[in-house]
C-alpha cells in the first residue's frame, strides 16, 4: 500500500462530531470517511482520474495493446 501524506486538521468541534457518527454509521474511522468525501469529492469534480475497475483491468490483461 502506498504511504499516504499526513497533515494536521482544525475542524469545527460540531462538524466534528457529525463525521463521527457519520463514520459510524458506515463503519469507518473519522479520517477515512474525511478521506472518503474528499476522493468522491474529487472524482465528481473532475480532479481525480477514476480507477479501473476490475473489469476493466481484466480485459486490459485480455487484450493488451500492442507496443
Amino acid at each position: 500500500m502506498a504511504k499516504k501524506k499526513s497533515f494536521p486538521l482544525r475542524i469545527d468541534p460540531q462538524l466534528y462530531e457529525v463525521l463521527e457518527r457519520w463514520a459510524a454509521d458506515e463503519f469507518r474511522s473519522v479520517n477515512s470517511q474525511i478521506e472518503f468525501i474528499l476522493r468522491n469529492a474529487a472524482l465528481k469534480a473532475g480532479r481525480l482520474p477514476r480507477a479501473k475497475t476490475r473489469e476493466e483491468d481484466e480485459k486490459d490483461k485480455e487484450n493488451p495493446m500492442p507496443g
